[in-house]
């Protein structure tokens, strides 16, 4: 346990180093700081000892003097610490958020089938939050503190060591209170960030169905839903605030304590003419000193325990290892032909669904192979797991010969272009939603695209063209268009081989014949998997298969398959008797 805390503060520690120059400026400032700070106390002593019994006026206002210049540099030291501290912190917390980003991209389709947006949109944005406060405030908080207090103890030993020592025994109970109160607001903080992630969830859940929800009229359903997670997250909250409120009450007992018992033991001293009132006095200025470093670590203690639980949750994703990676000598892919096989595939969700079983396929280049069967029977499981979007848990692909594993996942996936039947559109321009198929193209290119997707008439339709905002997902657009855009997308990729999920089923009939022979057109020449819930489709297909959960069940020409009158044939007249 000890040794992963020590690991997570040396990972912590690490996002320094880019920015060590800010680092080093901040803590050189706060070190002056903290030597201002201890000087005044003293200087006072000496001006009380010396300079005014001695009728040293001159000299007193000379020192008063150096003393204002001294505090003025203090405020230009201490704007320095709050603007370029805080940008420090700001950096470290934007890099670490792109770290986390680039990570999250390189995990698996499981990742994400297994993980909610919200909670993901949590740990980006609002887990790391704290961070800038921590990774300033952290090390210039107890650097002053550490500073400070043990320089003022000095001092206060060479003036009336008795004196010190009960100062120093008031400022240990301190101490030891704030750690154990340390430990407590860890725990709570934890648990406000998880109820946080659980709003962000069910909040990204019911914006995005916001459409079923009124179609149903169960709008009072998720009001109702959200209410219940945002009075988990109040009582969150409560609790934490609670053993917060504990933590403040008591520090500002213990801050109050040092105060009183210098003014006692020091006002009993002076009146046994133990000590001068100068020394009281000095004392006194020097308890305020301390106070301050200590109120340092009292909001350090805060910080940390908002700041780390966020960074242990941060780690935790961190430390989630993507399931499919390259290999250390994967080859590139490139010249694709398109000859594809499967050789005995088999696919479990989890190791316990089975999904495909030993699967044997060959598909010859430039060839159209249509899959059908119910769903749930593993036709689109088959085809992703063709760019690994899965791996196979037996068996092995080779695309042209090469198994797929032995890939860059790059190279691979740029030579496969995929249409799903649930289309996504970033909430940008049809332009650039395109220009997603290819990110180098040119205005021209992309046009192009959208001609032969047989989108540019509704595209120069509309009243910005090209320039149209499709709003999130695409809600501005008609099922049709937005399915066309996809395809736009596709042609604009312009890979070897093609995966076309249900591409054409939320289209109508007429636009459906006009994306097919836009599809025949694209598909010259290149090796095409189609999943085809409309039969009428796949016709001249060079080879059906009929697929479900238990294996292949059929292979063959569509005439072929009819002529067998088995399972093709009886989805095949269900679907055109109806």
């Amino acid at each position: 346990m000890e040794k992963t805390k020590h690991s997570k503060l040396r990972t912590f520690i690490g996002f320094y180093k880019p920015h060590k120059n800010l680092f080093a400026l901040d803590m050189v400032c706060a070190l002056f700081i903290a030597l201002i700070d201890l000087s005044f106390p003293f200087v006072t002593k000496i001006a009380m000892d010396e300079l005014l019994p001695d009728k040293a006026y001159r000299a007193f206002f000379v020192v008063i003097g150096i003393l204002l210049a001294a505090f003025i540099l203090r405020a230009i030291l201490t704007y320095i610490v709050a603007y370029l501290g805080h940008y420090m912190g700001v950096k470290m917390e934007s890099d670490m958020r792109n770290t986390l980003f680039t990570h999250i991209q390189k995990l698996s389709f499981k990742f994400y089938d297994k993980t909610r947006t919200g909670h993901l949109m949590s740990r980006i944005i609002n887990d790391l939050f704290e961070i800038t406060e921590l990774a300033h405030h952290g090390p210039e908080d107890l650097f002053i503190s550490v500073i400070t207090f043990t320089g003022a103890f000095i001092l206060m030993l060479r003036i009336q060591w008795q004196l010190a020592l009960v100062v120093a025994a008031a400022m240990i109970c301190m101490v030891l209170f704030a750690i154990r109160g340390r430990r407590g607001m860890s725990k709570k903080s934890k648990a406000v960030k998880e109820q946080t992630a659980g709003i962000n969830a069910t909040l990204e859940s019911s914006i995005s169905g916001i459409r079923v929800a009124k179609a149903f009229t169960n709008e009072s359903h998720e009001i109702r839903r959200f209410a219940e997670g945002n009075e988990e997250y109040k009582s969150a909250r409560a609790s934490y605030y609670r053993v917060m409120g504990s933590f403040m009450a008591g520090m500002n007992f213990f801050t109050a304590l040092p105060s009183l018992i210098v003014i006692a033991v020091g006002g009993y001293l002076v009146m046994r003419h133990g000590i001068e009132l100068s020394v009281l006095v000095a004392f006194t200025l020097y308890v305020n000193t301390i106070i301050t470093p200590v109120r340092k670590l009292m909001n350090f203690v805060e910080q940390y325990a908002a700041g780390m639980s966020g960074f242990e949750r941060y780690l935790e994703l961190m430390n989630t290892e993507p399931e499919i990676i390259d290999k250390p000598d994967a080859e590139i892919l490139q010249d694709v032909k398109g000859h594809i096989r499967y050789q005995d595939v088999s696919f479990t969700y989890d190791d316990e669904v089975d999904v495909l079983k030993h699967i044997d396929l060959e598909i010859q280049p430039g060839s159209t192979l249509a899959l059908v069967g119910p769903s749930g029977g593993g036709k689109s499981t088959l085809c992703h797991l063709l760019p690994r979007f899965y791996e196979t848990t037996d068996g092995n692909i080779f695309i042209d010969g090469k198994n797929i594993k032995d890939l860059t996942l790059k190279s691979l996936r740029d030579n496969i272009g995929i249409v799903q039947q649930d289309v996504f559109l970033f909430a940008d321009t049809i332009m650039e939603n395109i220009r997603y198929g290819r990110l180098d193209a040119t205005d021209e290119e992309v046009i192009d695209a959208a001609r032969r997707a047989e989108i540019h008439e509704d595209i120069t339709g509309l009243p910005n063209g090209y320039k149209t905002y499709v709003g999130e997902r695409g809600v501005m657009l008609s099922g049709g268009q937005k399915q066309r855009v996809s395809i736009a997308r596709l042609f604009l990729k312009n890979p070897p081989i093609l995966i076309l999920d249900e591409a054409t089923s939320a289209l109508d009939t007429y636009t459906e014949h006009r994306i097919q022979e836009a599809f025949e057109r694209l598909g010259e020449g290149r090796t095409t998997l189609v999943i085809a819930h409309r039969l009428s489709t796949i016709k001249d297909a060079d080879e059906i298969i009929v697929i479900d959960n238990e294996g292949i069940r059929e292979r063959g020409r569509h005439k072929e398959l009819l002529a067998n009158g088995a399972e093709y044939a009886t989805l095949y007249h269900t679907q055109f008797e109806q």
